[in-house]
């Protein structure tokens, strides 16, 4: 009989894993799309049957809970009563854009509740799941937490450090440097990784490069080689040396640039004055407080360094053309104080994930921005 015991506790374990999984699944379809809002996945289960799903699609449109809701409500309602709803992220209860899930999840009286992880924006918590168990109903924590918390780390760090998620980002040859000593650009990385880092771009809410960067590169900081929103321009520029002849403030987008002569507006290019004795700090909680979740930060080699010296990094990723060689340049960054997490290659290039071993935010293997 005990064996019969953990044999059925076993198998309920597994149908939490799988179900919450899926709503993992859902979340990503969001990337880039619902910042400063977490990424949410739900599904209703009856029976062993999924009959219902839903997901946050959009910054301040409804929440996972209420598309699954509204799904179950034209398909299955008689079945709603006697089903379990799975979530990725504690149901809020709080009025903020949309009324409060939880309100919702009580109202029409499910009465099982399985939560990937605790969400620790101080409105919620923990006040969802303790006004779901006020109200009697089942709640089942810390299903497939890690990848939940992992899948929503930029959310988690920009609430708990009061700072955007940072990324860096550089492209290197095989000997180690990031661009040639001549005038002329350096392109190191293929076309397939091109691509790649664009869709990186999609799912950060900014970009940022450095005033070098932007002078010798003219870049656009736009993600047009991947389909998703285009995240907004930060330069880094303390001594406002960058000219506002570049291709990057001939577009209508924002451009925000980080000084330490003057905070302005100037059409739409935003000032930002940075304290000179703690400018990155000083820059990311100036981030922070205009919401800006996540930033990639794309070069060049001083910049990077000044983030990792700072201790304000969460990932790195470095790409690493194979065959490429130079006899000198601009050498790649040094990271400090981190953890590999994964390496994969396109063609001639190698990308390798690395994460800041001080960041708990990041618990998963894989990066999933």
């Amino acid at each position: 009989m005990a064996a019969n015991s953990f044999t059925f506790a076993k198998m309920y374990e597994q149908a939490h894993e799988v179900y919450m999984q899926r709503c993992l699944q859902l979340a990503k379809l969001a990337v880039g799309k619902v910042a400063p809002n977490p990424m949410v996945g739900a599904v209703l289960v009856h029976n062993g049957q999924v009959i219902a799903e839903g997901y946050h699609q959009q910054y301040g449109g409804p929440h996972a809970e209420v598309y699954c809701i509204q799904d179950v409500l034209q398909n299955h309602p008689d079945k709603i009563t006697d089903s379990t709803l799975y979530v990725s992220l504690e149901p809020c209860a709080h009025f903020g854009k949309t009324p409060p899930c939880a309100d919702l999840i009580v109202q029409h009286k499910i009465p099982k509740v399985v939560i990937g992880c605790r969400d620790s924006f101080e409105k919620v918590d923990g006040k969802g799941i303790a006004k779901l168990k006020a109200a009697g109903i089942e709640v089942i924590t810390g299903v497939r937490e890690k990848e939940a918390i992992a899948l929503n780390k930029a959310f988690f760090t920009f609430h708990q450090l009061t700072r955007p998620y940072i990324t860096l980002k550089w492209a290197q040859t095989a000997n180690g440097f990031i661009s040639g000593d001549g005038k002329a650009r350096l392109m190191i990385s293929n076309d397939y990784t091109n691509r790649l880092v664009h869709s990186w771009r999609s799912g950060h809410a900014a970009i940022m490069v450095g005033a070098n960067t932007a002078i010798a590169d003219d870049p656009l900081l736009d993600n047009r080689n991947w389909m998703g929103p285009g995240p907004r321009k930060i330069v880094f520029d303390p001594h406002l040396k960058v000219p506002v002849s570049l291709r990057l403030f001939n577009t209508a987008d924002v451009v925000i640039i980080l000084n330490t002569i003057k905070d302005a507006v100037s059409g739409n290019i935003i000032y930002l004055k940075m304290d000179k004795n703690s400018m990155i700090p000083d820059a990311m909680r100036q981030l922070h407080q205009l919401n800006i979740q996540s930033v990639l930060v794309e070069g060049g080699a001083f910049l990077h360094q000044s983030f990792i010296e700072a201790g304000m990094w969460d990932e790195a990723r470095m790409i690493t053309n194979k065959e490429l060689l130079v006899n000198k340049g601009v050498a790649a960054p040094v990271l400090s104080g981190q953890a590999k997490l994964k390496a994969t290659a396109l063609q001639n290039d190698e990308i390798i994930y690395f994460k800041n071993q001080n960041n708990s935010f990041v618990h998963a293997g894989t990066a999933l921005l």
